[in-house]
This record gives C-alpha cells, sequence and structure tokens, in this order.
C-alpha cells in the first residue's frame, strides 16, 4: 500500500464524503408528487338565482259577481256564481242569515256586507261596462234616514251624501245603483268616504257592454 498521496487530496475527500452524503439525503427526503394526485381545481361559485319576477292578475273579460262580506262563493237563482268577497282596502265583513230582504228576487245576496273599506278595485279588460252596486240597510244600529250617509266615486263617477235607508225606502229593502263607466287603464276602482256612520256594500257586478 502506498503512503505517497498528498494531504490536501486526502483532507479533501475527508470533507467532499460528507457534503456528497448530505446532498443526497436532501434528494431522498423529498418526494415526488404522486402520478395519480389530482390537480387542484379553482373554487367555482354558483350563479345567483333571480328573483320571482311580480306579476299583475290577468284581466278578467267576462262578467264579474262578487257577494260582498260572503265568506265562499254563491250561485243565485239563475245560476250566476257570485265570488266571494274580494277586492276591498280596508273594512270588516259580516254575515246575518235568514234576513227577510224585499225588492228583489234574490235577497241572499243581501245578507252579507262589507263596511267600513276605503276602495274596491279589480283588474279588467279595458273597455265599456254597467257597473250595478247592490246596497240593503240591514244593520239592527240604523233606524231611520240619516243615520248612515257616504259618499263613494265609480271610476270617476261621484255620489254624494248616498243614504242607503232613504234610496231603497227603508230598512232590509234591496236597491241597486247602476253606472256606466269606460275602463283605460285596466283596472275598475271604486273609492268609499264615510260621513254618517261607515260605508256598506252588499255585492258588485260588473257586466261588459258592446
Amino acid at each position: 500500500m502506498t503512503m505517497h498521496q498528498p494531504i490536501s487530496r486526502l483532507f479533501s475527500g475527508l470533507f467532499l464524503a460528507p457534503a456528497l452524503a448530505f446532498v443526497l439525503a436532501g434528494c431522498q427526503s423529498a418526494p415526488a408528487p404522486a402520478a395519480n394526485s389530482p390537480a387542484p381545481t379553482a373554487a367555482v361559485t354558483p350563479a345567483p338565482v333571480p328573483a320571482p319576477v311580480a306579476t299583475t292578475p290577468p284581466a278578467t273579460t267576462g262578467i264579474i259577481r262578487i257577494k260582498a262580506g260572503a265568506s265562499a262563493p254563491f250561485t243565485d237563482s239563475q245560476g250566476n256564481v257570485w265570488q266571494a268577497d274580494q277586492g276591498f282596502n280596508g273594512g270588516d265583513t259580516v254575515e246575518r242569515a235568514d234576513l227577510s230582504i224585499t225588492n228583489t228576487t234574490e235577497p241572499a245576496i243581501y245578507r252579507s256586507e262589507h263596511y267600513s273599506m276605503d276602495s274596491f278595485s279589480t283588474p279588467v279588460a279595458n273597455g265599456k261596462y254597467l257597473v250595478k252596486l247592490h246596497f240593503c240597510e240591514t244593520y239592527d244600529g240604523i233606524t231611520g234616514p240619516g243615520q248612515r250617509v257616504f259618499s263613494f266615486n265609480v271610476q270617476g263617477h261621484e255620489f254624494k251624501d248616498f243614504d242607503v235607508w232613504v234610496k231603497a225606502g227603508g230598512q232590509y229593502m234591496a236597491y241597486v245603483e247602476s253606472v256606466p263607466v269606460e275602463i283605460t287603464d285596466g283596472k275598475l276602482l271604486i273609492t268609499f268616504t264615510a260621513n254618517v256612520e261607515n260605508p256598506q256594500i252588499n255585492g258588485i257586478e260588473i257586466i261588459p257592454q258592446p
């Protein structure tokens, strides 16, 4: 065995060996990514859900009959169906069964009422109509003329100081006010204004005209 290897080469070998071992150990400690690892995906934001669009009820083209104050539809003696109470803004309802009503062939229409309301409205097709307003004084707190007086406006037609008792001729007597109107904005509007006591009404008919 020769002992003539230069000391500098010997020492460099001693220093290079640990360094090489350290580099090799570092390479082994960092594992390669698995071949079947899924690629990272970006977060997906769901598309916003559009808000529901408010729709206007379709305009009615046929005859509309409403039994004011009624909790259920009513079919009269002619087979005409009257819808239950609807379309009123404000007020309250009452039904008074078995009352004896005169001046009419349909007394059941006048056994319910809507009272103390501000207005009534319903969508209708543009055109000409005959609006029939049915009234009858059935409240036992009213005992004579002048005790219930109110005004109402039917599509621009004004009725001031309307007294059901005076118009009908007494209590439990039916009275119908017929008003021809023309609709140009797709809605029939009736407003009510109290004077003495509360406004009241028993039925509304909206009849298309030629």
